[in-house]
């Protein structure tokens, strides 16, 4: 099975890079199931369910979101209505929709999203190592589902690669988001869990992770309020993960990271050929 993840959709630049890169990323990848985080999506904060609609328009299988997820208030509702779009997991019992679902990709396999919020410099939301062990006692890796994907949004790396190496050998896929820079740690770990520190976002790489780079820079010159930082809004990247599973065990045999457009260097998978 092959999926892709791609990280943070920033504004509307992300929103473009999205649209218009990544059908043709699906074909030319020859992807199984496509999962968008689109936490930053409606102006820099929070989604909207318009958004959501156009992201999976665009090819998604699912959304994930992180700390701005209730940004934009009409979306609290959209939760129960739409299972594909997710929130953080470890959020306390009774908060609007859920953190992992089933998603059903190609060939009818159901692929396990989960997805869990950092504690570290973060809202004290309940342990994620906590959440992500119901979840994985009740949903097992070659069993109910064919591969899991682990979307850690947070902000200290070593949060990150904790999590990753308690889930070795049970996940497909752990990748951080989050931060909105890739890191060059793509690596299979001992178990056969794919891993990388963050993703990367989807955005304007003329920025300041994403947001206007001149209200970014006063903000850290004049230590005074600018006003509400707007996304930076030209060519963006789109930045990704590619991992390919094994079919008998759902466990990674590769992983390469995926960035087109815009001002990041490009990079694809050797066997990608077709232009996107």
């Amino acid at each position: 099975m092959r999926i892709l993840f791609c990280g943070d959709v920033v504004g509307r630049a992300g929103r473009r890079a999205i649209q218009d890169r990544l059908p043709a990323l699906r074909r030319t990848l020859d992807v199984d199931i496509v999962i968008v985080n689109g936490e930053n999506a409606a102006g820099g904060y929070g989604i909207t369910a318009a958004i959501c609609d156009e992201i999976f328009g665009a090819g998604a299988d699912a959304i994930t979101t992180g700390n701005h997820v209730w940004d934009q208030r009409e979306i609290v509702a959209h939760f129960d209505v739409e299972r594909r779009l997710l929130r953080p997991h470890n959020y306390p019992p009774g908060t609007p929709g859920s953190g992992a679902a089933l998603i059903r990709g190609r060939d009818d396999r159901d692929v396990l999203v989960l997805h869990v919020m950092g504690r570290l410099y973060m809202d004290a939301l309940d342990d994620p190592f906590a959440a992500v062990e119901r979840e994985l006692a009740a949903c097992r890796l070659g069993e109910t589902a064919s591969a899991i994907v682990l979307d850690v949004h947070a902000e200290a790396s070593s949060e990150k690669m904790a999590l990753a190496h308690f889930v070795d050998g049970r996940v497909s896929l752990v990748v951080g988001t989050h931060t909105h820079v890739p890191t060059a740690d793509a690596q299979i770990l001992p178990g056969g869990t794919a891993y990388q520190t963050d993703a990367g976002m989807c955005g304007d790489y003329d920025s300041v992770i994403g947001m206007n780079k001149d209200m970014s820079v006063e903000r850290f010159v004049r230590k005074m309020p600018t006003g509400r930082l707007e996304p930076a809004q030209g060519e963006a990247t789109l930045c990704a993960v590619l991992v390919e599973t094994d079919d008998r065990t759902g466990l990674a045999r590769r992983i390469e990271p995926v960035r087109v457009g815009g001002r990041l260097a490009e990079q694809m998978p050797a066997r990608a050929t077709a232009a996107v």
